[in-house]
């Protein structure tokens, strides 16, 4: 997962300073990892920063000045060079935590198992982790309780994130090592997400949107196209066409907050039923049109999973059906054909 700014962490339904970064209780585990090749140059706590988005910089540098991170087994200072191939050992005993969330007996639609990490085919209307106003009754707290031992990784394992109301599939690592060549795996874009987005007008031809992504600079609850952002890149593909609507297969190169809604609106075709980036349908009869516009939140599904394991490297790849009300939705606009 490629670690979100300190805007894109606002916008979200919870703090992520908190909720995400002061989470992260190790116990006793003993963590080596040696430093790839291609960071070469870069500063100790640099290099910490990109192999470790869990954590933040200061606290990096924090347990680096504590001599729990060493480096070829030596302590040494944030300012260090690495240049590859440098084994880091962290020794996060007695680190300071921050709140620690309950198991609850939630259920998880488990799509994947094994010892090494979990896909879920998450329900709308669930919270992937803890935070402002939703400190129960999230995936997180349900992982706790599925599998105890996801309390000594940080975020319970979870290494990207779908809205609120977004359903579809999630990746969640089940111990540390896996969590690291997971988020790498991302960051490196191997993994393939692939989406369902019912958005609104006639889509002509299939395409991609490559633009960067950040805060709106006035509406500070929304994401954006601004010349500051994130890159950002959304191919879209067209699967089926219906009046007023298009259902396209959205595939993600970045994982931006919101990056599919944001891009959708941003080339005229917003999901239907999104309540931030929607717009009204246009040139459709009343029926149609009625339709798009109740539907009670966006269009999207996260339906397709494909990554390598982290074990041995075998390609796996996972597809998860629609939930009920975008099936439902899609069959009568299909009547209309």
């Amino acid at each position: 997962m490629i670690k979100p700014t300190k805007d894109e962490k606002e916008l979200t339904n919870y703090n992520a300073n908190t909720a995400l970064q002061e989470s992260d209780e190790l116990h006793e585990v003993m963590l080596n990892v040696t430093i790839p090749n291609n960071y070469a140059g870069l500063r100790l706590d640099q290099a910490l920063a990109q192999l470790f988005p869990n954590w933040s910089r200061s606290r990096l540098q924090l347990w680096i000045s504590q001599k729990r991170i060493t480096l070829d087994g030596k302590a040494v200072n944030s300012k260090q060079k690495v240049w590859g191939n440098e084994q880091i050992c962290i020794n996060p005993k007695s680190f300071s935590t921050g709140p620690q969330f309950k198991a609850e007996a939630i259920r998880l639609n488990i799509i994947y198992e094994d010892d090494f990490l979990l896909i879920i085919n998450k329900p709308v209307g669930m919270v992937v982790h803890p935070g402002n106003g939703n400190w129960q009754g999230t995936m997180l707290n349900a992982l706790l309780h599925h599998a105890a031992q996801l309390s000594n990784v940080p975020r319970a394992g979870i290494v990207h994130r779908l809205d609120k109301d977004t359903s579809g599939l999630l990746v969640v690592a089940k111990t540390i090592d896996t969590q690291i060549n997971l988020i790498r795996q991302l960051q490196q874009h191997q993994v393939k997400r692939n989406y369902l987005a019912l958005v609104l007008g006639q889509v002509t031809q299939n395409g991609h949107v490559d633009e960067p992504i950040g805060r709106h600079p006035v509406q500070r609850t929304k994401m954006a196209v601004i010349k500051k952002g994130k890159p950002a890149r959304t191919h879209y593909q067209i699967l089926e066409q219906f009046e007023g609507c298009t259902l396209l297969q959205c595939s993600l190169e970045t994982g931006r907050t919101h990056q599919i809604r944001v891009h959708m609106h941003k080339i005229g075709h917003p999901l239907a039923g999104d309540p931030v980036y929607g717009g009204k349908p246009k040139k459709t009869n009343q029926e149609i049109g009625q339709l798009l516009t109740i539907f009670p939140r966006q269009a999207l599904h996260a339906q397709q999973l494909e990554l390598a394991h982290p074990k041995n490297d075998k390609i796996m790849r996972w597809e998860a059906t629609l939930p009920d009300d975008m099936n439902t939705l899609l069959q009568t606009l299909r009547q209309y054909c």
